[in-house]
């Protein structure tokens, strides 16, 4: 079916010459060729062809019409901000009940990456359903490292033993629950990375040797686990293992809402199995975040929490995910805060946080031995990557991430419409809703409700959905500076690489904090003997940000909000919280904060208007666009806090409530100190942040007075508060932002939030409309079935997408493995490109001739420049003598 198109009609006089006559004939015309081309409006479905011949004197001409497709040239678009007026989002745990809603119209968009076989063809088969794939989310086991013995009720955790956290490893089957729990829809997962990322592709080798190393193994697991039962004093009393005369009990906290139910129960039945007596503590979301994530360990109300987690954006690099999700530097909640490492192990794994390496050799001989190490301790054990679904109503648009899906992309709140309307209003439904408690700077970690810090912030730069690489989005331009011999690299324009010998840190630069006098220490002060830095950057921003962007209570940005930023909130911990001298020190940011400092060398405003930041370290990232701007503002300095954008005169009444011990920004703080964690949307802490309103209000205050009053006026500071009165007088709440949705209103009780369109967002609506289909490669493998032992064989391998060849230009890499009859590696090799989506995979005489007879396996894996998500494909062969 067409829609009416600009079509063009190409009319061409083309004189065609007579035969040469006999001498006795008469003369033959001149030939005159003519073109001509005349615009029409047409519904056409094919091309028409009408010839007609025109005698003239002396001359043939034969006119062609020909009717031609013209891309129409769209209408600009005048809509700024969102494409949509209201979004209503409602809690809906079920997907199967979810997709019922989407079928009859009840919702527009389901939230989340479903992974169930059935549901899956359920909505492939729907018409009036459309949805998108993605590759991000995962499951693990959680365990509570603590022990031996809670300390909160005296019985025995087995899971505080390392060994036997490693042996959970042998233990679970991963590929029935790929298989038979997930049907299908889910790979096996051993290690702390996507199996969809290029840093399993480019390690495939030395993950392929951890996976056969931990592959199940029931009796192994057995043995172990009963060796190190009986070291700490349990027996086994007909068939159950006892402790001091009772029962060795072992908590699962189960989550309901997805397949982890299914998983729980089939963990706490291997258990059983071996031994344990089990608790399955069956929880939703909001009800297992205030214990395992927000509780104290040590009171030991789990053993096992059924973890689930989503990558939100398309990883260049995940060597920072053994310091996130094994040690003290990962999150300042009280879990982690309980891990105890391996010195070499946290060394290692603070080394590729910080990217401690000079060159990719280097670094790939430490993620090897981080990842032997990292199974050793296993804080947690990995189960599966989930290939999810993310459904929506037909008529939806939305640019989707290949990883993150809908519920977690940063790009959704941009692009979010239906087909062919601007304006209106859409329901959303998401498994849960208002988690945990919000603010920007320690507040809730769920997925869910980092959905709508995403819909209500703006950042500096914006990940693209297929790559992972940044675009600019409120930053205009950088400049990164590396130190010679450094691997980094640049795709995209907005950013400029240099490489230079030697980078001299200003002595006038910021390094560090005094948080009882409430200002920055100089380079110079702190090393009068000079320093230096691996990487410098420069981040420059438009010469109109404050005039263009305001925040959702109509104060104009200024750079009194990045200064803010530094104080508060610089890798989601700034540089005064983890300061024994500040008046809100929360221990639970140090770990993190001794890692960021171990890199960090100074930063420079060198311009207030324009605003231009100089930034100064020795963690550099591979790629320069995500060293010009991460996400929450490093190097950046843009105020998206870790979780959420934050304004300085909101953060204030944060400052002050926490500075009072009245309610506190962390989880793990509010635990210790037995107060509320302070949420600004929600719940009993939003009346202590009117009190601190009326308090800033009244005083004129300026948090962090001797810095930021040099960048901060009295005025700045009177109106400010006086718009936030009257935000929260109309709103009833103290959450702003300066993205393109603001939040409405929250209802915690009925299970909905409803977002607004921003009104003073200055991008246009069609900004990043840009994102097409991802080109992910589609990978076939031919070639023999049978290979003579120590002859040469060649494998044919295709490569390309929605049936056409995959540029060769395109391909970063095309790599094979070639695994013996008994799975072990015995070959890692490099194909060759034969043509646009053709390369061949050689196997050497040298290689076949280490096989013995029997069945083995081919395995290629394709590294495209356009997606950041590897292909793979394999084959079987026999060799023989």
């Amino acid at each position: 079916m067409f829609s009416n198109k600009k079509w063009m009609t190409l009319i061409a006089l083309v004189a065609m010459a007579a035969m040469i006559l006999p001498a006795c004939a008469p003369p033959a015309p001149k030939v005159v060729e003519v073109i001509k081309e005349v615009p029409v409006e047409k519904e056409v479905v094919k091309t028409v062809v009408v010839e007609k011949e025109v005698p003239v004197e002396k001359e043939v001409v034969k006119e062609v019409e020909k009717e031609v497709l013209v891309t129409p040239t769209p209408a600009p678009v005048v809509r700024k901000g969102a494409w949509l007026d209201t979004i209503v989002v409602v809690e809906e745990p079920s997907d199967d009940a979810a997709v019922s809603r989407l079928e009859v119209g009840d919702i527009d968009v389901y939230a989340y990456a479903i992974a169930k076989s059935v549901l899956a063809q359920r909505i492939e088969a729907a018409p009036a359903l459309a949805f998108d794939r993605s590759f991000g989310s995962y499951d693990e086991l959680s365990f509570n490292p603590v022990g031996p013995v809670f300390p909160g009720t005296g019985k025995l955790n087995p899971f505080s033993v390392p060994a036997i956290r490693e042996a959970m490893n042998w233990l679970v089957d991963r590929e029935f629950i790929a298989q038979e729990l997930y049907g299908g829809m889910a790979v096996p997962r051993w290690v702390p990375f996507n199996k969809a990322s290029n840093d399993y592709a480019k390690l495939a080798d030395v993950v392929r040797k951890v996976e056969l190393t931990y592959a199940h193994d029931k009796e192994r697991a057995t043995a172990v686990i009963s060796a190190e039962m009986e070291k700490l004093g349990a027996e086994l009393v007909g068939g159950k293992w006892h402790y001091q005369g009772e029962p060795v009990e072992i908590i699962l906290l189960i989550r309901t809402e997805d397949t982890r139910l299914q998983i729980g129960d089939y963990v706490a039945t291997l258990l059983e199995d071996i031994g344990f007596t089990t608790v399955r503590d069956y929880k939703k979301a909001a009800e297992a975040s205030p214990i395992w994530m927000g509780g104290d360990p040590a009171a030991g109300l789990f053993h096992i929490y059924t973890g689930g987690w989503i990558t939100t954006v398309i990883p260049r690099d995940l060597g920072g995910n053994f310091a996130y999700f094994y040690t003290d530097m990962g999150l300042a909640r009280p879990l982690w805060q309980a891990y105890v490492n391996d010195p070499e192990f946290y060394e290692l794994a603070e080394r590729l946080d910080n990217n401690d390496f000079k060159t990719l050799d280097e670094r790939r001989e430490m993620m090897g031995r981080t990842l032997e190490l990292a199974l050793k301790e296993s804080q947690r054990v990995w189960l599966t990557d989930r290939a999810g679904m993310s459904p929506r109503r037909a008529e939806v648009v939305v640019a989707a991430d290949l990883y993150a899906g809908v519920y977690g992309s940063w790009i959704w709140p941009y692009t979010l419409r239906r087909e062919g309307e601007v304006g209106g209003s859409m329901k959303i439904a998401m498994p849960s809703i208002l988690t945990a408690p919000w603010n920007p700077v320690d507040g809730s970690n769920w997925v869910y409700d980092h959905f709508f810090y995403r819909g209500t912030g703006d950042t500096a730069v914006l990940p693209d959905p297929h790559t992972g690489l940044r675009w600019p989005q409120r930053v205009e331009r950088a400049e990164v500076f590396v130190q010679e011999g450094l691997p980094v690299g640049r795709t995209l324009d907005w950013v400029s690489l240099e490489f230079v010998p030697k980078i001299t840190v200003p002595a006038d630069a910021w390094a560090d904090w005094d948080a009882a006098e409430q200002r920055f220490i100089t380079v110079g002060e702190l090393h009068p003997e000079g320093q230096t830095a691996l990487m410098r950057v420069v981040v420059h921003y438009p010469a109109d940000l404050y005039d263009t962007v305001k925040w959702h209570d109509g104060s104009p940005f200024s750079v009194g909000d990045v200064v803010m930023f530094m104080i508060l909130g610089i890798n989601g911990h700034g540089f005064d919280r983890p300061k024994e001298e500040s008046a809100i020190y929360d221990e639970a940011t140090v770990p993190a904060f001794k890692s960021f400092m171990g890199h960090f060398k100074g930063v420079r405003i060198l311009s207030t208007n324009p605003l231009v930041i100089e930034s100064y370290t020795d963690a550099f990232d591979l790629d320069a666009e995500v060293s010009a701007g991460g996400l929450v503002g490093v190097w950046s300095w843009w105020p998206y806090y870790q979780r959420g954008q934050g304004a300085w005169h909101t953060m204030a009444l944060g400052v002050l409530a926490d500075g009072k011990g009245e309610a506190v920004f962390s989880e793990s703080k509010a635990t210790k100190l037995e107060v509320e964690q302070m949420s600004y949307v929600s719940g009993p802490t939003l009346a202590i942040l009117k009190a601190q309103l009326d308090e800033a209000k009244a005083e004129g205050y300026i948090p962090y007075g001797p810095t930021l009053g040099q960048f901060v006026t009295e005025k700045e500071a009177t109106t400010r508060y006086a718009n936030l009165a009257e935000w929260h007088r109309t709103r009833g709440h103290f959450w702003i932002g300066s993205g393109v949705f603001y939040l409405e209103r929250a209802f915690p009780v009925e299970g909905m939030v409803v977002m607004s369109r921003n009104p003073d967002y200055p991008d246009s609506a069609d900004k990043w409309e840009r994102f097409a289909a991802a080109a992910l490669a589609e990978v076939e493998v031919d070639g023999p079935a049978r290979v003579s032992i120590g002859a040469e064989a060649t494998y044919d391998v295709f490569v390309t997408f929605e049936g056409e060849p995959y540029p060769v230009a395109d391909i970063d890499e095309v790599r094979f493995l070639v695994f013996d009859a008994a799975g072990e590696l015995v070959h890692v090799g490099e194909a060759k490109a034969v043509a646009d989506g053709h390369w061949q995979a050689v196997v050497g005489a040298d290689v076949s001739g280490k096989l013995a007879a029997g069945s083995n396996r081919l395995e290629v894996i394709v590294i495209s420049k356009r997606v950041a998500l590897p292909s793979f494909d394999s084959t079987l062969f026999v060799t023989a003598p």
